[in-house]
């Protein structure tokens, strides 16, 4: 589904991403972990082209993007939940699904918004005309995902999706993310802090250290011994 090969990737003349290749198969849900600082995020953004300057070749669905602008790798089927959310907080909760369906295919576009999002995130319907900036946290981060899906995503990616939220949303995302991968067969690219649930969630993990990747492989190969080598403070 997503193919990256010898991507690097930079903020000026500074380089956060070095030389990266990572394969991420249809269905799949990777988990990229690492400290902070060490490229996860500037990957994720080299992915969705919102990097000062991209080099290798990045493929979905064995076509080449990297030379795509963000909204055509959007349209092409690129879902981004970034760090930080990304809520317009003057435009209504409607309003803010609603850019969402303005980044799918010309063919499937529609300002309707699906009432499987409602399934997934019943908050969302009660609040549809209140500002995104009057939202906590959480409810802001059920939004972005929801805007995300709404692009109909061939892959999502998602930048620390519970950060600083509070644990019961924490587990209604976690809930989502796994139901989204397991039940509608979504690709998802999950950057996280917690081990516990990529162990739980991934079929497959990558290691990120100093903008390379320092490790991957299946989930159930995440040992003690590798977390306390590029995971611990």
């Amino acid at each position: 589904m997503l193919e990256l090969s010898s991507v690097n990737a930079y903020y000026g003349n500074s380089r956060a991403v070095n030389d990266v290749d990572l394969n991420v198969a249809k269905g799949e849900f990777l988990s990229i972990l690492g400290r902070n600082g060490v490229g996860k995020t500037s990957l994720m953004r080299a992915v969705i082209g919102l990097m000062d300057r991209i080099s290798g070749s990045i493929k979905l669905d064995s076509i080449e993007i990297n030379k795509k602008k963000t909204h055509e790798r959007a349209i092409a089927g690129i879902g981004y939940v970034p760090q930080g959310r990304g809520i317009l907080p003057k435009f209504t909760v409607r309003e803010n699904l609603q850019v969402g369906t303005f980044a799918t295919a010309k063919d499937k576009k529609s300002s309707e918004i699906n009432e499987w999002i409602f399934e997934l995130f019943p908050i969302l319907k009660d609040f549809l005309n209140r500002q995104g900036g009057d939202l906590s946290g959480g409810q802001q981060q059920q939004l972005a995902i929801a805007r995300a899906l709404l692009t109909d995503p061939k892959v999502m990616l998602l930048d620390e999706p519970t950060e600083g939220i509070q644990p019961n949303i924490v587990e209604k995302i976690e809930e989502v993310l796994i139901d989204l991968n397991k039940k509608h067969g979504m690709t998802l690219i999950l950057v996280e802090q917690n081990v516990d649930f990529a162990r739980r969630a991934s079929q497959r993990f990558a290691i990120m250290e100093d903008g390379i990747v320092a490790a991957e492989g299946e989930a159930n190969s995440l040992s003690d011994e590798l977390v306390h080598k590029h995971l611990s403070v």
